[in-house]
């Protein structure tokens, strides 16, 4: 990057085949043969176009920042476009020495009993469009929002965490071990 650059750092997204964006104030939503998912760009200071099968990203400055927040714009639409046409999927394990785990799903929370042997059982949020699947000792997230997807399998990660006590030793959890595009059934 140069100082004497002057213009706006401008780039451009092809749309792809099966999917069609619209755009409204700063509501930007893509819908595929995956269904319809919205994104607000209202906090992402960046301009937006939509024309034919282009979408059209414009930043206001021309610095190292505003060219960071033009990637992760364009990064964030084309997870979009390729999320309502494949999907995406996260397996995770659930991993136990003593205390045999249940994993249950009812409504939108993902409801993780027996966990250490406690009483009381730890509840995690499904997030958006995700479905989970509990198969034996495996859990798997699929859906159409790569981050919708992730937060909810960072929650139930988060949730069977282990406190005061040597997490070298006490390995009891639920851990993804495995991230990939497509749904997988």
């Amino acid at each position: 990057m140069s100082t004497d650059q002057t213009e706006n750092f401008e780039t451009s997204i092809d749309i792809p085949d099966k999917v069609t964006v619209t755009l409204k104030k700063n509501m930007l939503a893509v819908s595929g043969p995956l269904g319809k998912t919205f994104k607000n760009f209202r906090k992402i200071p960046v301009s937006l176009e939509v024309k034919d099968n282009n979408i059209s990203i414009k930043t206001s400055g021309n610095r190292k920042k505003e060219y960071a927040i033009l990637n992760t714009a364009k990064s964030l639409i084309r997870n979009l476009c390729e999320g309502v046409i494949d999907g995406y999927t996260i397996k995770m394990k659930v991993v136990y020495a003593h205390f045999p785990i249940t994993v249950k799903t009812k409504d939108t929370e993902v409801i993780i009993e027996n966990f250490q042997g406690e009483r009381a059982a730890r509840k995690a949020k499904i997030h958006g469009q995700t479905k989970v699947v509990v198969k034996g000792d495996d859990i798997i997230l699929t859906g159409p929002v790569l981050s919708e997807v992730s937060q909810s399998a960072a929650e139930i990660e988060q949730k069977s965490k282990i406190k005061n006590k040597d997490h070298r030793v006490f390995l009891d959890g639920i851990y993804i071990y495995s991230k990939s595009k497509g749904i997988e059934k």
